[in-house]
């Protein structure tokens, strides 16, 4: 199976509100005496990250960000090129592109559960050395 992935530059749009998506993000690993032994230490980056997007994200400290991309650890993320004072983190590591997640494989959707889910995913592993 493949997947076919395109990328969108955040300057001409942004995902739909909660949408997860794949993120470039670009930046600059930190350096520091501590860090001697890094071999990226002060390097810049550009990695992709599973985020999401949202309009609005309210952080465990009560702080609130608009239109903004959001980690699983909660780090808050702007869109390149966009700054603002509701945007300002202690890193700013902007999201220079996204891409939507692929589908579910031999499907055209991102989540099945019960019983969908169980014949959907039997289906795409299909018959392998006996098993099912």
């Amino acid at each position: 199976m493949r997947a076919e992935v395109e990328w969108v530059d955040v300057r001409d749009r942004v995902p739909r509100d909660g949408i997860p998506v794949a993120a470039a993000i670009s930046g600059r690993y930190r350096s520091n005496d501590a860090d001697e032994g890094d071999p990226y230490a002060g390097q810049e980056f550009w990695l992709v990250r599973p985020m999401y997007y949202t309009t609005l994200h309210i952080a465990e400290d009560g702080r609130e960000y608009r239109d903004c991309f959001v980690d699983s650890d909660g780090v808050v993320r702007p869109p390149y090129g966009r700054k603002g004072t509701d945007l300002l983190t202690d890193s700013i590591e902007p999201v220079t592109h996204w891409a939507e997640l692929p589908t579910l494989p031999g499907t055209t959707v991102h989540h099945m559960v019960g019983e969908e889910a169980k014949a959907a995913r039997e289906h795409a592993l299909g018959e392998r050395d006996g098993q099912r």
